[in-house]
């Protein structure tokens, strides 16, 4: 054991210091440039997420990389009022033949006074971690709660709704869109047509969102610079998704896994919590998910005779030191599905630096200590994250 910490503390450092030397030369962040002419603008801004991953699994060879976790540009504009356009894109998502992955893609109304229209590819109103930008969050990488591979949905194509009342302390979304699952069954992993893959099922999803902020509206972003407000905010929200059918077919090549499977229908539900106050952050939330295959008994990967119920948690939290400048953080998150001998467990600890008092340039490093991988019984992996940010 005492070999293991070494070895993460020794690779953690030097990862760190590596990161730190290559993004430094870097000017100061501004969170995007507007240019204005009378009521016409256009915003550039973007998103460089530079990350150090390794992983030490009990059983097997230990192994590490640098990639470039985000790598985002985006360009947001109106040239009539009441009416913007966003389209952003991430190469640092690329996969086989898509160099590039769309992400942000959609145009928005707000010329009423309770309610904002979008229509286009954008965040379905679900899961307060997913929602929250990967640009804000404490931790490196997010928790079971917020990863679209185990529930959660991504962004998808349609028609989003969303306001607010009584002085933003009451906030809703509901949103109809077409949203696709890999048809893998070991995950339950939704994605965005926009970025599909040839076996992708596709299907029609519904969801709503409510917010309740007691104490004034709470932003999706985590840690607390404010110190001085207490905040707090306590949501629910629920989707159904359903195949159309359209796509069921495995494709024909080799890349097939006999074990992959179709998803008939998938319904969610999440209930979760934020705290804010004294430079303390707490974020809580629950997920809850049904799902059934096409094809009856079949017993794999996530399901047992076809259906499983999924179920995820995580509590996550720091302490912002006085100044602003630095975060100490820790999380907690479990997973569990019909088919785990033991529940999947995950502990969290790490540090953010903050070059600029905010989340525009930051340092972080998560040590995550995993047990019971896939609900595997004594399959346990250890990871280091170390992650460079830059957002401008």
């Amino acid at each position: 054991m005492p070999k293991l910490v070494l070895k993460v503390a020794k690779t953690a450092l030097f990862a760190a210091l590596g990161v730190f030397l290559v993004i430094s030369a870097l000017p100061q962040a501004q969170a995007g440039v507007t240019y204005k002419d009378g009521n016409k603008w256009v915003k550039f801004g973007g998103r460089i997420q530079l990350q150090y991953h390794s992983e030490d699994p009990d059983e097997g060879s230990s192994t590490d990389e640098m990639f470039f976790r985000r790598l985002r540009p985006y360009i947001e504009g109106s040239i009539h009022p009441d009416w913007t356009g966003k389209f952003q894109f991430d190469y640092g998502k690329a996969e086989d033949d898509n160099e590039m992955a769309i992400k942000d893609a959609y145009l928005t109304y707000d010329g009423f006074d309770m309610v904002t229209i979008t229509v286009g590819n954008a965040s379905t109103p679900f899961s307060r971690e997913f929602l929250t930008s990967s640009k804000r969050q404490q931790l490196v990488e997010r928790t079971f709660v917020g990863d679209h591979n185990y529930g959660t949905p991504d962004r998808a194509p349609g028609v989003h709704l969303s306001g607010n009342v009584l002085d933003k302390k009451l906030g809703w979304a509901v949103s109809g869109v077409q949203s696709c699952i890999d048809p893998d069954n070991s995950k339950l992993d939704f994605d965005t047509p926009v970025n599909r893959n040839e076996d992708f099922n596709e299907g029609w999803m519904a969801v709503g969102r409510v917010d309740y902020h007691p104490f004034g509206y709470l932003k999706m972003a985590q840690g607390d610079f404010d110190r001085e407000n207490l905040k707090a905010t306590i949501s629910l929200a629920a989707f159904t998704w359903s195949n159309d059918d359209d796509n069921n077919d495995a494709p024909d090549d080799a890349d097939f896994l006999p074990e992959d499977t179709d998803v008939d229908s998938v319904n969610g539900f999440e209930v979760s919590g934020a705290f804010r106050f004294m430079g303390f952050s707490v974020d809580a939330e629950y997920n809850f998910f049904n799902s059934e295959l096409v094809n009856n008994g079949v017993t794999a990967g996530l399901y047992e005779n076809s259906e499983t119920d999924l179920e995820n948690w995580a509590v996550e939290g720091g302490y912002m030191l006085p100044g602003n400048m630095v975060e100490i953080v820790a999380g907690y998150e479990s997973q569990d599905a019909d088919s785990y001998e033991e529940t999947w467990n995950r502990t969290s600890v790490g540090a953010n630096y903050f070059f600029t008092g905010n989340h525009d340039i930051k340092l972080q490093a998560t040590y995550r200590m995993g047990e019971n991988k896939d609900g595997v019984d004594g399959d346990d992996v250890d990871d280091v994250f170390v992650q460079m940010q830059y957002v401008f």
